[in-house]
């Protein structure tokens, strides 16, 4: 079968696009023929390196997948030939990728697709909704009637943690750029600020004269001095990207406040959290509420090209989802 996949790890034009061995499913497998595989940051950090994690080469790239199922074993109860399905969870932890005109995945790792939701639409929101889930409500112990600030709200992890905070009851104030403040209200936001005010930390204040309960920032800068300036007490603040980033924490204004400062990665995730964050989505899928910024499609022998744009910051939001069969 064709697949993206890289014999060592490195740059991204270390991937190679062409024919490998097709995988065999086990006892508690699914076979499932690829229609859709979304590009993701964390693809990248697997591929160059960055994020450590058991591999056999050669080694398929991609996280997540949008296909039919072919076969299922004997311990894949409730998945049969013909069903539609996603996974978000592939090509990390010793798992091969899901860059491939077929893939094999765990039965406890894959879901069934709500009908009538498109292969490219939903293959680029489950991962941004996974993050955005667990980030609010595993790690950020997200309530009903809490506040909300979501930065960085403008991108695709930003604007699932704005609908699903949202849908939550919870109050959201967003920082994003002002061209996408309108589209941040859309999903639900009360509040837009535009990141690039000079007295932003003094608008955060008066948008949320109580406090901010759960803080999350998608944009990766993480300045916590404003993060806990602003938290509410016991209020959570929860690190989901930059993975680079080193910024200095004021830890005695924050244990006065009884704040928290939580750091994960949805690598780590276990597969309860993430079939808890799967119904969520495919509620939001069904409902039409969680849908992609902008989607470009790509074959999959772009991929190579596809991770060098991630890395340069091309994107700006946009998701590329490669297609396995769309012609180069």
């Amino acid at each position: 079968m064709r697949a993206a996949f890289i014999e060592e790890l490195g740059p991204a034009e270390n991937i190679r696009y062409g024919d490998i061995e097709a995988p065999l499913p086990g006892p508690t497998d699914v076979l499932v023929e690829v229609e859709a595989v979304s590009a993701n940051p964390v693809d990248t950090f697997v591929r160059s390196g960055l994020f450590a994690t058991p591999m056999e080469f050669p080694f398929v790239v991609g996280r997540d997948l949008v296909g039919t199922v072919v076969a299922a074993g004997p311990g894949a109860p409730g998945f049969a030939p013909g069903d539609r399905v996603w996974c978000n969870s592939l090509g990390h932890g010793g798992r091969q990728g899901a860059a491939a005109e077929q893939a094999v995945v765990p039965a406890d790792r894959l879901y069934h697709l709500p009908p009538g939701v498109g292969a490219a639409h939903a293959v680029a929101v489950v991962h941004p909704a996974a993050t955005a889930h667990l980030a609010l409500f595993r790690h950020g112990r997200l309530r009903a009637g809490e506040t909300v600030l979501v930065a960085g709200a403008g991108g695709n992890v930003g604007g699932a943690l704005v609908v699903m905070a949202a849908e939550a009851g919870a109050r959201v104030v967003a920082t994003a750029s002002a061209a996408d403040a309108d589209h941040c209200k859309a999903l639900g936001a009360e509040t837009v600020l535009d990141y690039r005010a000079p007295d932003l930390r003094e608008r955060i204040r008066r948008a949320c004269p109580r406090g901010v309960d759960v803080h999350a920032d998608t944009s990766g800068a993480n300045d916590l001095a404003t993060a806990v300036d602003v938290l509410a007490p016991r209020g959570r603040i929860v690190l989901l990207a930059g993975a680079r980033s080193e910024p200095v924490l004021p830890a005695g204004p924050l244990y006065m406040k009884d704040g928290a400062v939580v750091g994960f990665v949805i690598s780590h995730a276990t597969t309860a959290e993430l079939a808890e964050a799967a119904t969520a989505i495919n509620r939001l899928l069904a409902d039409g509420r969680l849908r992609p910024r902008a989607v470009e499609q790509a074959p999959l022998a772009d991929a190579a090209r596809t991770h060098r744009r991630i890395e340069d910051g091309e994107l700006h939001g946009r998701r590329v989802v490669l297609l396995p069969g769309l012609s180069g």
